[in-house]
């Protein structure tokens, strides 16, 4: 399969993809994981976000392989694929992680609107506890959002980081080259 996007290689595109929805998704499983309020309005959204990043990553992935066999074997080329295999994983733990916070959500939901609705006449509120699990298990799984996020972001990074060195290491000259743009002549 060709992995060019307008000519260029589709990897160095996908990946401002990637690299924008990990750090998002994660950001959203937190918040929904551990605030209430931010659970009734961003639960769906983190759920679909997490659906798209775990798509895009094998994606990107796969397109990275097609360009590394279409560059010269560097030990930078090999490290940031090496590292870059393991984003996967944590993407599916972005993924998993928000379906249970969203099923937690659903039944606890489903379980005010059994008690009787408020004085004010509005929505139920939902109460603390009516999720599958209770306290203990809503603690756990926002500690475990969080410990996803954080390791999903942190190889995020690393990943990045790794490519860009593998991109540019003697790239770029320590001195401004003559003849560039916006240089003014100051002799």
């Amino acid at each position: 399969m060709e992995s060019t996007i307008a000519g260029l290689p589709a990897h160095i595109l996908l990946v401002h993809g990637v690299v924008v929805l990990v750090p998002l998704t994660a950001l959203g499983l937190v918040l929904v994981a551990v605030w209430p309020a931010a659970r009734v309005r961003l639960v769906w959204p983190t759920v679909v976000l997490a659906a798209v990043t775990l798509a895009l990553v094998p994606v990107t992935t796969e397109a990275g392989e097609w360009l590394e066999h279409r560059l010269p074997r560097t030990p930078l080329i090999r490290a940031h694929t090496e590292l870059g295999d393991g984003l996967l994983p944590w993407a599916a733990g972005l993924a998993v992680v928000a379906v249970v916070v969203a099923v937690r959500h659903v039944v606890a939901v489903r379980a005010a609107r059994r008690v009787p609705a408020t004085a004010g006449g509005g929505a139920p509120e939902v109460p603390a506890g009516t999720a599958p699990g209770g306290t203990v298990a809503t603690v756990v799984v926002a500690v475990l959002a969080v410990v996803v996020a954080v390791g999903a972001v942190v190889t995020t990074v690393r990943i990045g980081d790794s490519g860009a060195r593998a991109a540019w290491t003697g790239q770029v000259a320590e001195q401004p080259l003559g003849g560039s743009q916006g240089e003014t002549d100051r002799g």
